[in-house]
């Protein structure tokens, strides 16, 4: 099972993610999670990816995609599928993406679209900013976040909502009503 998590910064992905891969026995990607976790573990592609990032640019999509290929290897066996938290966060990653589930005889399943109003959003990242002192959480940060997932993501709501796979969820109920809303849709397809 290969299931996408999607929605802006803020709108409770990694908490969604958590509660639905350990009671599905999926393995949670989330991008940053998988690169912090190369670099601290000074992998040939950690100490790729700390140069790029210390150097202040982003991970190229072929990067991401080699960790992406790593992980459905070395994860597809041990566990019932994969979540993929913010990922694929732009139309090209998308495309890439397919192609390589379809040289692993792999497919998308299921794609999450967590919707949330932008004023909500603020007031959860000012909440864990104060709570867990994120550096990348103050609101100009998050304002700009905001504006480059709606410019990025837009593209891939569409192509997701053609191919029949996108599934709207009101990011705004408690984190109990929103699990069960994807809970229902996964048993679907179970």
């Amino acid at each position: 099972m290969m299931i996408i998590l999607l929605g802006p910064p803020g709108a409770g992905k990694g908490t969604q993610a958590k509660i639905i891969c350990q009671a599905r026995e999926l393995f949670h990607f989330s991008t940053g999670d998988i690169l912090r976790n190369e670099v601290k573990n000074k992998s040939n592609i950690g100490k790729k990816i700390d140069s790029i990032i210390n150097s202040g640019k982003l991970v190229s999509d072929d990067i991401i995609l080699d960790i992406v290929e790593k992980i459905i290897i070395d994860e597809s066996s041990k566990n019932k599928g994969i979540l993929f938290d913010g990922f694929p966060r732009n139309i090209d990653q998308a495309n890439s993406f397919e192609k390589l589930l379809k040289k692993k005889e792999k497919k998308i399943n299921l794609v999450f679209h967590l919707l949330i109003e932008k004023d909500e959003i603020i007031k959860r990242i000012q909440k864990r900013q104060s709570e867990e002192n994120r550096e990348d959480d103050t609101v100009e940060v998050l304002k700009s976040r905001i504006d480059v997932y709606l410019q990025e993501t837009t593209p891939l709501i569409e192509l997701y909502t053609k191919q029949g796979l996108l599934k709207k969820l009101n990011g705004m109920q408690s984190i109990e009503n929103v699990n069960n809303d994807m809970s229902k849709f996964l048993d679907e397809i179970n």
